[in-house]
Protein backbone atom coordinates (compact mmCIF):
# COMPACT_ATOMS: atom_id res chain seq x y z
CA UNK A 1 0.00 0.00 0.00
CA UNK A 2 0.94 3.64 -0.44
CA UNK A 3 1.68 4.91 2.83
CA UNK A 4 1.38 9.17 4.38
CA UNK A 5 2.71 8.73 7.98
CA UNK A 6 2.16 11.26 10.94
CA UNK A 7 4.22 11.93 13.44
CA UNK A 8 6.70 13.88 15.84
CA UNK A 9 8.21 12.66 18.73
CA UNK A 10 10.65 10.31 19.11
CA UNK A 11 7.53 7.20 19.78
CA UNK A 12 6.70 7.13 15.93
CA UNK A 13 10.30 6.33 15.50
CA UNK A 14 9.71 2.21 15.69
CA UNK A 15 6.51 2.66 13.34
CA UNK A 16 8.42 4.51 10.67
CA UNK A 17 10.86 1.74 10.62
CA UNK A 18 8.90 -1.15 10.05
CA UNK A 19 7.21 0.96 7.39
CA UNK A 20 9.81 2.03 5.33
CA UNK A 21 11.46 -1.88 5.73
CA UNK A 22 7.96 -2.94 4.69
CA UNK A 23 7.10 -4.08 0.83
CA UNK A 24 4.42 -1.30 1.80
CA UNK A 25 5.41 2.34 -0.20
CA UNK A 26 6.23 5.19 1.91
CA UNK A 27 4.98 8.25 0.14
CA UNK A 28 5.44 11.31 2.71
CA UNK A 29 6.05 12.16 6.14
CA UNK A 30 4.15 14.62 7.82
CA UNK A 31 5.29 16.34 11.01
CA UNK A 32 4.45 19.21 13.55
CA UNK A 33 6.45 22.50 12.33
CA UNK A 34 10.21 23.64 13.68
CA UNK A 35 10.03 24.87 17.40
CA UNK A 36 12.28 26.66 19.54
CA UNK A 37 14.25 24.92 21.93
CA UNK A 38 16.75 24.79 24.38
CA UNK A 39 18.35 28.14 25.71
CA UNK A 40 18.97 29.82 22.60
CA UNK A 41 15.54 29.26 21.47
CA UNK A 42 16.39 27.85 17.88
CA UNK A 43 14.06 26.29 15.40
CA UNK A 44 14.71 22.35 15.86
CA UNK A 45 13.11 19.70 13.57
CA UNK A 46 11.55 16.91 15.27
CA UNK A 47 12.84 13.92 15.39
CA UNK A 48 10.64 12.82 12.76
CA UNK A 49 12.14 15.09 10.33
CA UNK A 50 14.98 14.19 11.55
CA UNK A 51 14.55 10.36 10.27
CA UNK A 52 12.98 11.41 7.16
CA UNK A 53 15.71 13.57 5.91
CA UNK A 54 18.27 10.87 7.06
CA UNK A 55 16.43 8.57 4.86
CA UNK A 56 15.71 10.96 2.06
CA UNK A 57 11.75 10.90 2.45
CA UNK A 58 9.53 13.50 1.59
CA UNK A 59 8.71 15.98 4.46
CA UNK A 60 5.73 18.27 4.83
CA UNK A 61 4.58 20.37 7.38
CA UNK A 62 1.81 22.83 8.62
CA UNK A 63 0.96 24.43 10.91
CA UNK A 64 -2.71 23.37 10.77
CA UNK A 65 -3.14 20.25 8.19
CA UNK A 66 -6.60 20.47 7.76
CA UNK A 67 -6.40 23.78 6.26
CA UNK A 68 -3.23 24.21 4.30
CA UNK A 69 -2.46 19.86 3.80
CA UNK A 70 -5.37 19.38 1.89
CA UNK A 71 -4.20 19.23 -1.66
CA UNK A 72 -1.09 18.40 -1.05
CA UNK A 73 -2.50 15.13 0.68
CA UNK A 74 -4.82 14.33 -1.98
CA UNK A 75 -2.25 14.82 -4.93
CA UNK A 76 -0.05 12.02 -3.55
CA UNK A 77 -3.01 9.99 -3.39
CA UNK A 78 -2.14 7.54 -0.46
CA UNK A 79 -3.96 4.00 -0.38
CA UNK A 80 -3.83 4.72 3.91
CA UNK A 81 -2.45 7.25 6.24
CA UNK A 82 -0.48 6.46 10.05
CA UNK A 83 -0.93 8.73 12.73
CA UNK A 84 1.99 7.80 16.06
CA UNK A 85 1.81 11.15 18.53
CA UNK A 86 1.22 13.52 15.67
CA UNK A 87 -0.27 16.22 17.79
CA UNK A 88 -2.58 17.54 15.31
CA UNK A 89 -6.82 16.89 15.35
CA UNK A 90 -7.57 15.39 11.53
CA UNK A 91 -10.72 17.22 9.94
CA UNK A 92 -13.05 14.72 8.07
CA UNK A 93 -11.60 16.07 4.80
CA UNK A 94 -8.27 14.49 5.81
CA UNK A 95 -10.06 11.82 6.69
CA UNK A 96 -11.86 10.80 3.28
CA UNK A 97 -8.74 10.95 1.09
CA UNK A 98 -7.31 7.57 1.48
CA UNK A 99 -8.39 4.36 0.31
CA UNK A 100 -8.49 3.07 3.61
CA UNK A 101 -8.43 5.70 5.73
CA UNK A 102 -6.76 6.94 8.52
CA UNK A 103 -4.81 4.34 11.64
CA UNK A 104 -3.94 5.98 14.88
CA UNK A 105 -1.01 3.85 16.81
CA UNK A 106 -2.01 5.04 20.53
CA UNK A 107 0.02 4.31 23.79
CA UNK A 108 -3.17 2.66 26.04
CA UNK A 109 -5.96 0.29 26.22
CA UNK A 110 -9.06 2.38 24.69
CA UNK A 111 -11.37 3.78 25.71
CA UNK A 112 -9.15 4.58 28.71
CA UNK A 113 -6.55 6.95 28.49
CA UNK A 114 -7.50 9.30 25.41
CA UNK A 115 -5.40 12.13 24.50
CA UNK A 116 -2.24 13.84 25.09
CA UNK A 117 -0.35 12.28 27.78
CA UNK A 118 -1.69 8.35 27.80
CA UNK A 119 1.67 7.11 29.09
CA UNK A 120 2.25 9.31 31.78
CA UNK A 121 -1.72 9.79 33.28
CA UNK A 122 -1.07 5.35 32.90
CA UNK A 123 1.77 5.60 35.84
CA UNK A 124 0.28 8.45 38.13
CA UNK A 125 -2.79 6.47 38.43
CA UNK A 126 -0.73 3.39 39.58
CA UNK A 127 -1.90 1.16 36.45
CA UNK A 128 -0.42 -1.85 36.52
CA UNK A 129 -0.41 -2.75 32.94
CA UNK A 130 -1.00 -0.80 29.68
CA UNK A 131 -0.49 -1.32 26.42
CA UNK A 132 -0.99 0.29 22.32
CA UNK A 133 -4.48 0.47 20.85
CA UNK A 134 -4.30 0.53 16.87
CA UNK A 135 -7.59 2.37 16.00
CA UNK A 136 -9.38 3.47 12.84
CA UNK A 137 -9.24 7.87 12.98
CA UNK A 138 -12.11 9.35 12.69
CA UNK A 139 -13.53 13.02 13.76
CA UNK A 140 -13.51 12.62 17.21
CA UNK A 141 -10.44 12.32 20.21
CA UNK A 142 -9.30 8.80 20.06
CA UNK A 143 -13.12 7.75 19.41
CA UNK A 144 -12.56 5.24 16.39
CA UNK A 145 -12.85 1.79 16.31
CA UNK A 146 -10.13 -0.58 17.84
CA UNK A 147 -8.67 -2.59 15.05
CA UNK A 148 -5.76 -4.33 17.15
CA UNK A 149 -4.56 -4.69 20.77
CA UNK A 150 -1.41 -5.76 22.58
CA UNK A 151 -1.45 -5.59 26.29
CA UNK A 152 2.07 -5.46 28.71
CA UNK A 153 2.29 -5.10 32.51
CA UNK A 154 4.08 -1.50 33.45
CA UNK A 155 7.56 -1.71 36.01
CA UNK A 156 7.51 -1.40 39.31
CA UNK A 157 10.23 1.71 39.01
CA UNK A 158 9.24 1.90 35.24
CA UNK A 159 9.04 5.81 34.34
CA UNK A 160 6.88 7.01 31.57
CA UNK A 161 9.84 7.70 29.14
CA UNK A 162 10.95 4.13 29.77
CA UNK A 163 7.62 2.99 28.87
CA UNK A 164 7.60 5.11 25.73
CA UNK A 165 10.23 3.32 24.34
CA UNK A 166 8.61 -0.38 24.98
CA UNK A 167 5.07 0.96 23.83
CA UNK A 168 6.70 2.29 20.89
CA UNK A 169 8.18 -0.61 19.79
CA UNK A 170 5.05 -2.96 20.56
CA UNK A 171 2.92 -0.46 18.51
CA UNK A 172 5.15 -0.71 15.57
CA UNK A 173 5.19 -4.79 15.26
CA UNK A 174 0.98 -4.42 15.70
CA UNK A 175 0.89 -1.49 12.95
CA UNK A 176 2.22 -3.62 10.55
CA UNK A 177 0.28 -6.72 11.11
CA UNK A 178 -2.69 -4.59 11.04
CA UNK A 179 -1.22 -3.13 7.86
CA UNK A 180 -1.37 -7.30 6.42
CA UNK A 181 -4.68 -7.27 7.72
CA UNK A 182 -6.23 -4.15 6.07
CA UNK A 183 -4.37 -5.48 3.10
CA UNK A 184 -5.95 -8.60 2.82
CA UNK A 185 -9.20 -7.29 3.72
CA UNK A 186 -9.15 -9.47 7.24
CA UNK A 187 -9.34 -7.13 9.75
CA UNK A 188 -12.60 -6.99 12.23
CA UNK A 189 -12.78 -3.55 14.00
CA UNK A 190 -14.64 -3.12 17.67
CA UNK A 191 -16.47 -0.24 18.94
CA UNK A 192 -14.87 1.31 21.65
CA UNK A 193 -17.51 1.30 24.80
CA UNK A 194 -17.43 5.03 25.27
CA UNK A 195 -18.60 5.33 28.45
CA UNK A 196 -15.86 3.88 30.01
CA UNK A 197 -13.35 6.24 28.33
CA UNK A 198 -11.26 8.95 30.58
CA UNK A 199 -9.18 11.67 28.44
CA UNK A 200 -5.77 12.64 29.26
CA UNK A 201 -3.83 16.28 28.73
CA UNK A 202 -0.60 17.29 28.10
CA UNK A 203 1.12 17.72 31.89
CA UNK A 204 1.75 21.38 32.47
CA UNK A 205 4.89 22.32 34.75
CA UNK A 206 3.41 23.82 37.12
CA UNK A 207 1.07 20.50 38.14
CA UNK A 208 4.11 18.48 38.83
CA UNK A 209 4.81 20.36 42.28
CA UNK A 210 5.55 17.50 44.91
CA UNK A 211 2.96 18.05 47.52
CA UNK A 212 5.02 16.11 50.32
CA UNK A 213 1.78 15.21 52.07
CA UNK A 214 0.20 12.61 49.84
CA UNK A 215 1.50 9.34 50.31
CA UNK A 216 4.45 7.69 49.46
CA UNK A 217 2.52 5.30 46.73
CA UNK A 218 0.86 8.36 44.91
CA UNK A 219 4.21 10.35 44.78
CA UNK A 220 6.55 7.67 43.65
CA UNK A 221 3.46 7.04 40.45
CA UNK A 222 3.44 10.68 40.32
CA UNK A 223 7.46 11.04 39.96
CA UNK A 224 7.34 8.02 37.40
CA UNK A 225 5.21 9.40 35.43
CA UNK A 226 6.26 12.67 34.59
CA UNK A 227 10.02 11.68 34.17
CA UNK A 228 12.32 12.55 31.90
CA UNK A 229 9.83 15.42 31.20
CA UNK A 230 8.35 17.72 32.26
CA UNK A 231 9.67 15.96 35.79
CA UNK A 232 8.47 16.40 39.44
CA UNK A 233 9.82 19.29 41.40
CA UNK A 234 9.64 20.38 44.72
CA UNK A 235 12.11 23.40 47.09
CA UNK A 236 14.98 23.16 49.00
CA UNK A 237 16.22 26.21 50.62
CA UNK A 238 14.66 28.36 48.19
CA UNK A 239 16.07 26.12 44.76
CA UNK A 240 14.38 23.96 42.56
CA UNK A 241 14.97 20.08 42.42
CA UNK A 242 13.60 18.14 39.66
CA UNK A 243 13.24 14.35 40.74
CA UNK A 244 13.85 11.88 38.27
CA UNK A 245 13.09 8.82 39.71
CA UNK A 246 12.13 7.62 43.14
CA UNK A 247 10.43 4.30 44.63
CA UNK A 248 8.43 3.59 47.76
CA UNK A 249 10.45 2.47 50.36
CA UNK A 250 8.44 0.74 53.42
CA UNK A 251 11.61 -0.76 55.25
CA UNK A 252 12.31 2.51 57.15
CA UNK A 253 11.07 2.81 60.22
CA UNK A 254 10.29 6.75 60.74
CA UNK A 255 11.28 9.01 63.71
CA UNK A 256 8.73 10.07 65.77
CA UNK A 257 9.84 13.60 66.12
CA UNK A 258 10.45 14.08 62.06
CA UNK A 259 8.29 16.70 59.47
CA UNK A 260 6.62 15.76 56.73
CA UNK A 261 9.00 16.86 53.56
CA UNK A 262 12.26 15.75 55.65
CA UNK A 263 15.33 13.93 55.00
CA UNK A 264 15.35 11.13 57.24
CA UNK A 265 17.92 8.82 58.83
CA UNK A 266 17.77 5.59 58.02
CA UNK A 267 16.97 2.71 60.63
CA UNK A 268 19.41 0.34 59.49
CA UNK A 269 22.59 0.95 57.55
CA UNK A 270 21.05 1.78 54.48
CA UNK A 271 22.38 4.27 51.87
CA UNK A 272 19.74 6.91 50.61
CA UNK A 273 17.95 9.74 50.28
CA UNK A 274 14.80 8.68 52.37
CA UNK A 275 12.21 11.45 52.87
CA UNK A 276 9.26 10.77 54.88
CA UNK A 277 5.20 11.95 53.42
CA UNK A 278 2.08 11.83 54.76
CA UNK A 279 2.28 8.26 54.67
CA UNK A 280 4.83 6.39 54.52
CA UNK A 281 8.73 6.86 52.65
CA UNK A 282 9.72 7.90 49.68
CA UNK A 283 13.37 7.22 48.37
CA UNK A 284 15.03 9.29 45.92
CA UNK A 285 17.09 8.01 43.26
CA UNK A 286 17.99 10.72 40.88
CA UNK A 287 17.43 14.67 41.10
CA UNK A 288 18.41 17.86 39.16
CA UNK A 289 19.43 21.16 40.46
CA UNK A 290 19.59 23.97 38.27
CA UNK A 291 22.10 24.00 35.75
CA UNK A 292 23.59 20.40 37.03
CA UNK A 293 23.13 17.08 35.48
CA UNK A 294 20.73 14.38 36.67
CA UNK A 295 22.47 12.70 39.80
CA UNK A 296 22.08 9.62 41.73
CA UNK A 297 21.36 9.61 45.92
CA UNK A 298 25.12 8.63 46.61
CA UNK A 299 26.47 11.38 44.67
CA UNK A 300 23.86 14.04 45.94
CA UNK A 301 25.13 13.24 49.37
CA UNK A 302 29.22 13.68 47.93
CA UNK A 303 28.23 16.80 46.92
CA UNK A 304 26.49 17.75 50.44
CA UNK A 305 23.38 18.82 47.89
CA UNK A 306 21.05 16.62 50.20
CA UNK A 307 21.87 16.62 53.94
CA UNK A 308 19.91 14.62 56.70
CA UNK A 309 17.34 17.00 58.24
CA UNK A 310 16.73 19.13 55.22
CA UNK A 311 13.26 19.80 54.61
CA UNK A 312 11.60 19.66 51.20
CA UNK A 313 8.93 22.60 50.68
CA UNK A 314 5.69 22.60 48.08
CA UNK A 315 6.86 25.76 46.45
CA UNK A 316 6.69 27.07 42.65
CA UNK A 317 9.45 28.50 41.77
CA UNK A 318 10.74 29.24 38.30
CA UNK A 319 13.62 26.99 35.90
CA UNK A 320 16.26 29.85 36.99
Amino acid sequence: MKIIFLGTPDFAIPSLDKIFASHHELLAVITQVDKPSGRGNKLTPSPVKVWAKEHNVKVLQYEKISRDGLEDIKNLQPDIMVTAAYGQILSQSIIDIPKYGIINVHASLLPKYRGAAPIQAAIINGETYTGVTIMQTEAGLDTGDILSMGKTTIGEEETAGELAVRLAEMGSELLLMTLEDIEQGTTIPEKQQHSNATITKKIKKEECMINWNKSAKELKCMILGTSPDPMARTSLNGELVKIARAKENKDIVIPAEASIGEIIAPSSAKNGVFVKCGQGVIEILEAQFPGGKLLTAKQLYAGRKFQLGDQFQTVMLTEE
